[in-house]
């Protein structure tokens, strides 16, 4: 196959900072989760930030994880909308400089952009403008891309919009037809909250392997206990992966509990900790590992994102690191 995996997501430019807790409630914004705004209100938060150093990188939830596979040395590629403006030059440039195949006609509108204010506890707020990244539509999805793909990996934010939710279910209704694999994420709990049933629809019929976090687990099952979730969960999906924070993961495979330990690292920011996770687990799968060998991967991958500001290694993976943190089966 040409590709390990084709992401289909919000294509955003992620603008990282540290903040204290009382700037962050001064803000009012919902601490911990994604909130969206418009432009202007994005912009006015922006200006009234004192003294934190700013940062920039190509993001979004499956923008980050496609470029978690490119970091392992997998062969991605990537569908979403940018605009004809600077912000959009440089989340392409950013993308193809990790190797990552994209190739979208530019908008006459702004790019997405997600402001991710960190707190000193490494936990991310983040408020996202999504620009024209709003109006991806099944015509932004190239279908020979996506037939030369092992995966085809969906970020559940896009089911907020009903564009962008046209796109997610264009892409996973594609990829069934034609026999690639679909692995999903939910992304959040709010948007479980507005799309549990549809969520568990896909998860019945069309998920290969469904990424979440315990959060998102508990919403979507009822369930207190993470091995009750990922089991319940596992009823329907083929494959889940359920991350835990500090705590590890676990990963459900032939109906196999596989836990997978935590990287224990000193954590300075966790933006896109989970992206990352997910980035290495598809590399692993897609790649010859095994599940148990693709979680340990995609443990070390996670902690490494947690240790530094920002959703963006600063650079990619040895074969030799690859297997090191991988292990033995």
């Amino acid at each position: 196959m040409k590709y390990d995996v084709y992401g289909v997501g919000n294509a955003l430019v992620d603008i990282q900072t540290q903040v204290s807790e009382g700037e962050l409630a001064r803000l009012g914004f919902a601490r911990g989760i994604m909130t969206l705004v418009d432009d202007d209100t994005q912009q006015r938060v922006l200006s009234g930030i004192s003294g934190g150093t700013l940062s920039r990188c190509a993001g979004g939830s499956a923008a980050n994880t496609i470029m978690g596979v490119a970091d392992f040395g997998g062969k991605a590629a990537y569908a979403g909308k940018v605009g004809s403006d600077e912000t959009g030059d440089f989340f392409l440039e950013d993308m193809r400089h990790a190797g990552v195949t994209i190739d979208v006609p530019a908008a006459d509108a702004a790019t997405g952009t997600c402001f991710v204010l960190i707190t000193p506890d490494a936990q991310r707020t983040m408020l996202t403008s999504l620009g024209v990244s709003a109006t991806l539509s099944p015509d932004d999805v190239d279908e020979d891309e996506l037939l030369q793909s092992r995966y085809v990996y969906v970020e559940g934010y896009l089911f907020a919009g009903e564009a962008t939710r046209t796109a997610a279910l264009y892409s996973i209704e594609l990829a069934k037809k034609h026999g690639v694999r679909v692995a999903l994420t939910v992304s959040d709990p709010f948007l479980i909250e507005h799309h549990r049933d549809e969520f568990l629809k896909l998860i019945r019929g069309s998920v290969d392997l469904l990424f979440c976090n315990e959060k998102e687990a508990q919403s979507l099952t009822g369930h207190d206990n993470p091995i009750d979730c990922a089991q319940a969960i596992h009823k329907d999906a083929r494959n889940v992966a359920l991350t835990l924070g500090e705590r590890g993961s676990i990963i459900m495979h032939d109906g196999e509990v596989i836990p997978i330990e935590g990287v224990p690292v000193e954590a300075v920011d966790t933006t896109g900790a989970g992206d990352m996770y997910a980035g290495g687990l598809l590399y692993g799968v897609t790649n010859g590992l095994s599940w148990r060998q693709a979680g340990r991967l995609a443990s070390h991958a996670a902690a490494r994102i947690v240790s530094q500001l920002g959703a963006r290694l600063p650079g990619s993976f040895s074969r030799d690191e690859i297997v090191q943190m991988a292990g033995d089966v």
